[in-house]
């Protein structure tokens, strides 16, 4: 009997379905978790380094903790609010909950669920760059906990609709 591999009929995940929700851990009684606008790319890296101990046999390798980054660039809209309180998490070692969902997965219950990961961490790295001819560009990075959790993201459908380009109309909307 022939195996098919279900890869070769998948489709790809668009780098524009995949979001990450932020919040202050501190916050979390009265605060959801939210996205940081105009985000350009964002990333996330497992590594993990392994200690070599030479033997008569050949060297045998003893791998080390996983460290986990995560990496946001966006564009800095006016007023942002999110921005500056990351910044101020930064100065203050404030603990960060993101969330990673990936928009093309949705969870098998619940509404506005998808597949995701849950992560607790530091941000790191905290840069604004401002230049004469591009808009104020905004990178950092986050240093992760552990290696995080998967699990059933809840986002909105005002936070999937600012994931996604939707198509409005020309005409007045009422409101």
């Amino acid at each position: 009997m022939r195996r098919f591999e279900l890869q070769m009929f998948a489709d790809a995940v668009a780098g524009k379905k995949i979001v990450y929700l932020f919040r202050i851990m501190k916050n979390a009684a009265n605060a959801d978790g939210a996205q940081i606008a105009f985000v350009t790319e964002n990333g996330r890296t497992k590594s993990k380094d392994a200690d070599s101990t030479a033997t008569k046999d050949g060297s045998i390798r003893t791998p080390g903790t996983a460290e986990v980054e995560i990496t946001c660039t966006s564009i800095l809209a006016k007023g942002d609010t999110l921005i500056d309180a990351l910044e101020d998490a930064l100065d203050n070692d404030d603990l960060i909950e993101i969330w990673e969902a990936n928009l093309d997965e949705k969870a098998e219950s619940g509404e506005n669920k998808f597949k995701g990961m849950y992560f607790q961490g530091y941000l790191t790295e905290f840069e604004k760059t401002s230049n004469a001819e591009d808009m104020v560009e905004i990178s950092t990075t986050f240093g992760i906990n552990g290696s995080g959790k998967r699990g059933d993201v809840t986002v909105t459908a005002e936070q999937q609709a600012a994931a996604e380009y939707v198509f409005r109309d020309s005409v007045k909307t009422g409101a």
